[in-house]
């Protein structure tokens, strides 16, 4: 689907691959970014937008020489981690509960976190810079290293899945945990109190930035690819784990070596050219798809996701969804659904069943199929999941 230019009068045009009107808060959300002095040629809005802080989820936005630490949000570095196996589903056959459990021991959920500092954690070279950081999280190093490996709570998961083929593919789905949070709400809180101070009239105190060349925005910039980094490994070191318990059930504990390995961010900012300029490029939920790029898509706890290979589309600025996206919020779903509607809704996976992930329940999201007919010109499909278990933070 190509997108449409979206008539919100604005300085700046927003750019939509959603296949439909935004609601009223929503198209407010649009607009008040669309109406700041830095942002560059237009936003893009990708199909599975909705409500966020400041900027809508689901949003790509390029500035010039100016960041908006909201817009990056709280889970920075927040993404995705997928590997393909070598192995076909009959690998699979009676273990299912069994692997299903050995991850749950091996991997923290929730607010849970190691025990112990394991060698493959302590040896980041991320920790040399931790002494760089913001000064008002120097006494979370113990935390953030104990920490590293876990997956967190809310929409995150971890999941066996297969592909069309068969084939056994391992996802999982996890950001910078509390230390990501921890710095995150120091520069908004930072921004926001530069902007009071400068009696800057921002459409959203949550649209507060930094500029470039200021001391503000430097230590942001620093303590945001740190964050990354963290993120990007925090998926490596849970991926390792998960393999080693996959592997000794269909294996015989014997290492396989991947096909296909992915880990991508969908909550990042980085600085990349587009249009012939250099710019920061803002990914609110969203993620790169230059064509080099391979991403990953997921649905919810009980219906597919997709592998893609980017089409490099230039109005994306090389960006596609990173989801199905909510259409209905956590205490309205837990409102609205019952456990008996949890059960049938993710009948064949092997998972949690109870009312402590009521919010997670598939009719929660938007359908994935649409998602995907919305971003056809995005991306390319290159392997369609649907997952046999699911671990959820």
């Amino acid at each position: 689907m190509p997108y449409e230019q979206l008539d919100l009068s604005t300085s700046k045009p927003v750019l939509s691959w959603t296949g439909h009107d935004l609601g009223h808060n929503e198209a407010r959300m649009a607009r008040n970014v669309a109406a700041l002095p830095f942002v560059f040629k237009h936003v893009s809005l990708m199909p599975d937008v909705h409500l966020g802080k400041g900027a809508l989820v689901g949003s790509v936005l390029a500035t010039k020489d100016a960041i908006i630490p909201a817009a990056v949000g709280v889970d920075i570095g927040c993404g995705m981690c997928a590997v393909k196996t070598p192995y076909t589903a009959d690998r699979l056959d009676g273990k299912l509960k069994q692997i299903r459990l050995e991850i749950e021991a091996a991997i923290p959920t929730g607010f849970n976190e190691n025990r112990e500092v394991d060698r493959a954690t302590s040896n980041w070279q991320g920790w040399r810079h931790f002494k760089e950081l913001h000064s008002r999280v120097q006494n979370l190093e113990s935390k953030a290293m104990k920490q590293m490996g876990s997956l967190g709570g809310g929409n995150h998961f971890i999941e066996v899945c297969l592909d069309e083929q068969d084939t056994v593919w391992l996802m999982l789905h996890s950001g910078s945990r509390h230390i990501g949070n921890a710095l995150a709400q120091r520069h908004i809180e930072t921004a926001k109190n530069l902007a009071k101070m400068a009696g800057l009239k921002l459409p959203d105190p949550d649209l507060a930035h930094f500029v470039q060349g200021t001391p503000e925005f430097e230590a942001y910039w620093r303590d945001l690819q740190w964050t990354q980094g963290y993120a990007l490994y925090n998926r490596e070191v849970m991926m390792a784990r998960f393999k080693k318990v996959v592997e000794k059930h269909v294996a015989g504990g014997k290492p396989f070596k991947p096909l296909l390995e992915v880990n991508c961010h969908h909550n990042y900012a980085e600085q990349e050219t587009h249009f012939g300029e250099d710019v920061y490029v803002t990914r609110k939920g969203a993620v790169r798809a230059r064509q080099t790029d391979y991403g990953i898509i997921p649905g919810s706890m009980g219906t597919k996701s997709f592998i893609v290979k980017g089409k490099g589309n230039a109005h994306s600025y090389c960006s596609c969804s990173h989801g199905a996206g909510r259409q209905m919020s956590r205490n309205k779903a837990k409102e609205h659904f019952s456990l008996d509607d949890l059960i049938q809704q993710t009948q064949g996976v092997e998972c949690r069943k109870d009312t402590g992930v009521l919010d997670e329940i598939p009719a929660a999201y938007k359908p994935i199929e649409q998602v995907m007919a919305n971003q056809s010109d995005l991306v390319e499909i290159v392997a369609t999941l649907k997952q046999v278990v699911c671990v959820k933070g």
